[in-house]
C-alpha cells in the first residue's frame, strides 16, 4: 500500500478484542522493496519436538500490511495483532512493502515468503492496483501467480483478503461511487474465484461484508485513508477468525 505517492487500502471490519503486542519482526513504512527481509522470530522458544509443528506466519501486502496509520506499526499493524495470537513456538515475519501492487509483490515478496518456509500466509493486495487502473484480468494474473507460488512451493494455508466497501472512505469522497462500487465488485469477484478454485489451500477473508457502516473517525487514521489502531484491530479480527475456521491454532 502506498504511503504518499499512491493511494493505500483502507479497512474497517468486525469488532475485535484487544490483542497483546507481539514480540515479532515487522516491516516499517517506506521500507525499500530491496531491503533484506528479516528472519522469522519465534514468539516463545519452542521445544525441539515443536519446531516442525510450529505455526510460521508470513504477511504479504502493502502499506496497510506494514501498518501505516498505527501509532506503532511494528506492533499495531493487523498482521502483528494476528501474530500476537500465535501459539507457543509460533513465528512471524511481515514482508509487506508500502506502495506495492500485485505484480511487484509477485516479483519481490513472493520469493521472500517462500524462503521463510511458512505454514500460514496472508495476502492482502488490491486497492493500489485499482487506483492504478490495473484491469481485473491483469490483477488476476498477478494474484494467481502469488497464490499458486505459495500453494506449489510451500505447505502454507493461504488467506487472501478482499476489498472492503471503500465508498464511504474520506479519501474517496470525490470519486464516482457507482464506478467505485463496480470496480470493487469486479476485484472481489476475481479474488473469490481464485480462492474457490484452490479450496483447501486458499481461503477468502471477507473484508467487504458489513464494512460500509463501520467507516468512522475511530477506524480511519488522520490521513483519511489508512486504518487507525482501532481499524487494525477490526481487520485482525477477520483474518484471525478465518484462520481459526481453517484450523490454525490461534489463541
Amino acid at each position: 500500500m502506498v504511503t504518499k505517492r499512491a493511494a493505500p487500502l483502507f479497512l474497517f471490519c468486525v469488532a475485535i478484542a484487544s490483542c497483546a503486542s507481539p514480540r515479532a519482526t515487522a516491516a516499517t513504512p517506506g521500507r525499500s522493496a530491496a531491503a533484506t527481509v528479516p528472519p522469522i522470530t519465534t514468539t516463545t522458544p519452542p521445544s525441539p519436538t515443536a519446531v516442525l509443528a510450529a505455526v510460521r506466519y508470513v504477511a504479504i501486502g502493502a502499506s496497510d500490511t506494514v501498518g501505516v496509520g498505527a501509532n506503532d506499526p511494528a506492533t499495531g499493524s493487523w498482521p502483528a495483532r494476528v501474530a500476537a495470537l500465535l501459539p507457543p513456538g509460533g513465528a512471524y515475519v511481515n514482508i509487506g512493502v508500502s506502495g506495492s501492487v500485485a505484480t511487484q509483490a509477485r516479483d519481490q515478496q513472493l520469493p521472500a515468503a517462500i524462503a521463510q518456509r511458512p505454514t500460514v500466509v496472508s495476502v492482502w493486495l488490491a486497492v493500489n492496483d485499482m487506483n492504478a487502473s490495473v484491469t481485473p484480468a491483469a490483477y488476476r494474473d498477478a494474484l494467481v501467480a502469488i497464490v499458486d507460488g505459495l500453494v506449489t512451493r510451500t505447505d502454507a494455508q493461504v488467506f487472501v483478503g478482499n476489498v472492503p466497501d471503500l465508498r464511504g472512505v474520506p479519501a474517496y469522497k470525490d470519486v464516482d461511487k457507482a464506478q467505485l462500487g463496480a470496480q470493487i465488485q469486479a476485484y472481489n469477484d476475481t479474488i473469490a474465484s481464485i480462492v474457490a478454485s484452490r479450496a483447501g489451500r486458499a481461503y477468502l477473508v471477507d473484508l467487504f461484508t458489513g464494512s460500509a457502516p463501520l467507516v468512522s473517525t475511530i477506524t480511519v487514521s488522520g490521513d483519511g485513508f489508512h486504518p487507525s489502531d482501532e481499524g487494525y484491530k477490526l481487520i485482525a479480527e477477520r483474518f484471525a477468525n478465518a484462520m481459526r475456521a481453517a484450523g490454525v491454532p490461534l489463541r
